[in-house]
């Protein structure tokens, strides 16, 4: 990985799988944002991904877009048995409201969740670590 997202992208992209908000196709893919106001669109050819998210398009690491298509793609590998804890999160909301100090946003969803934080942490943790060890890229336009 060239560049890492912040952890937080993760937790993003475990809402966006809860709440089905992907529509894939072979080479491409649509993400509806968490207050489903925008819609994004990521592309991919091997290993290159590209998003026209903020995070992927203008930072250069993956966004929650690209990581929930890996996640469905099967590349990246998650907990499936914590999903259901993060439906109907609206993490837009969430980060303005902090910010975009994406800890103090995961610090409240992660309150509401106090039975099973640590699962939730430990499952993140482990997914992070596997990211950092895959060879994709992040690219404007592909």
């Amino acid at each position: 990985m060239e560049k890492m997202p912040p952890i937080s992208k993760i937790y993003e992209a475990y809402s966006c799988l809860a709440d089905h908000r992907i529509e894939m196709s072979e080479n491409e893919a649509k993400v509806t944002s968490s207050d489903y106001k925008k819609i994004y669109t990521i592309k991919w050819k091997d290993s290159v991904y590209s998003s026209n998210d903020n995070a992927s398009y203008w930072q250069g690491y993956p966004g929650y877009p690209v990581l929930a298509v890996l996640m469905i793609q099967n590349k990246l590998d998650y907990n499936k048995e914590i999903l259901p804890l993060f439906k109907n999160i609206n993490w837009h909301e969430l980060n303005l409201k902090h910010k975009r100090d994406y800890d103090k946003a995961i610090e409240e969803v992660l309150q509401t969740m106090a039975d099973d934080k640590k699962i939730i942490v430990e499952s993140t943790e482990k997914t992070y670590e596997i990211l950092k060890k895959m060879s994709i890229s992040i690219k404007k336009k592909i």
